[in-house]
């Protein structure tokens, strides 16, 4: 399926997954600040949006074989991929790298996933996957690198703009940059500023910016089980490249520190990555708008270790 990232794509997005989805909360969490709510969507992260809308077009054009779906993922869009799956009866292998969390990893298995545990990075399961697709005619869905998955993503914005009317800022983490790359070009169309966030330490995106291009990057972070993409996806890079979006680092003490915080102020239970944008408007020292929304993007952790 020929497909491209525009807002028109997020449009027929947000179409095909009406219903299929919950709507984001959107929330006050302090003078000028509020939280869109993500972390609560099915599955426990963001990623079910993409999963939906590709899943749902592949339906639709007859193009979803027999022999399932798979993808590499570390960890939630892999849950969001079984999950969908599951819905269209179809069978969904998983490849993670064995450093993924067992929580995720046990979620994978309870939606009807076949796992496979493949080396320790993301890069090392999305090898062994692709590998499974050409060997078994399964359809290949990806993470984050597909017009169709951050699409579904983008119709997060859409959700923000109504529950903060005028929001003028929404802060977003990125990893490999699905959800970026989606929000960033739906708000494009409305003049709403984006701040992409990541972990020095996880800098794909900000890599990218710095060559020019896409570019392989060391991975070592709090977060990487949710942000460690060692590659940026070129809409994610072509998103970034606009005036109204700017590119954070934030240190893994920020993001740890963030985390704790939502737990001790709101009693709201994230993962390190959903902390990661939270950590940047914490670091800012100064307001990054008059309204702006920090997306909570997942909450697939164990809260043990708050």
């Amino acid at each position: 399926m020929e497909q491209q990232l525009d807002p028109a794509a997020v449009r027929a997005a947000a179409d095909r997954i009406a219903g299929r989805v919950r709507t984001a909360p959107v929330v006050p969490a302090a003078d000028g600040l509020w939280y869109a709510l993500e972390h609560l969507q099915h599955t426990g992260s963001f990623k079910a949006r993409g999963a939906v809308n590709f899943l749902a077009a592949h339906h639709a054009a007859g193009t979803l074989p027999r022999a399932g779906v798979t993808i590499a993922s570390g960890g939630n869009a892999g849950l969001a991929c079984a999950w969908a799956a599951r819905a269209h009866g179809v069978p969904a292998t998983v490849f993670v790298p064995t450093t993924a969390p067992r929580v995720k990893v046990e979620r994978l298995r309870a939606y009807g996933a076949d796992v496979r545990l493949v080396g320790e990075r993301y890069a090392d399961a999305l090898a062994a996957c692709q590998e499974f697709t050409a060997a078994t005619g399964a359809l290949g869905s990806h993470a984050y690198d597909h017009p169709l998955v951050a699409a579904g993503a983008g119709t997060l914005l859409e959700e923000i703009r109504t529950g903060l009317p005028g929001v003028d800022t929404v802060v977003v983490a990125v990893g490999g940059g699905g959800l970026f790359a989606g929000v960033a070009t739906a708000a494009r169309a409305h003049g709403i500023r984006v701040v992409a966030v990541e972990p020095e330490n996880c800098r794909a995106l900000h890599a990218a910016l710095a060559a020019g291009r896409p570019v392989d990057v060391t991975v070592d972070s709090v977060a990487a089980d949710s942000l460690g993409a060692t590659r940026v996806s070129a809409d994610a890079l072509a998103a970034a490249r606009h005036p109204d979006v700017t590119s954070v680092l934030v240190p893994d003490s920020a993001v740890t520190e963030a985390r704790r915080a939502l737990w001790q102020e709101h009693r709201i239970v994230v993962e390190a990555g959903a902390a990661t944008a939270l950590a940047a408007v914490r670091e800012a020292g100064a307001p990054l708008g008059e309204r702006v929304a920090v997306v909570l993007c997942g909450a697939n952790t164990d809260p043990s270790d708050l």
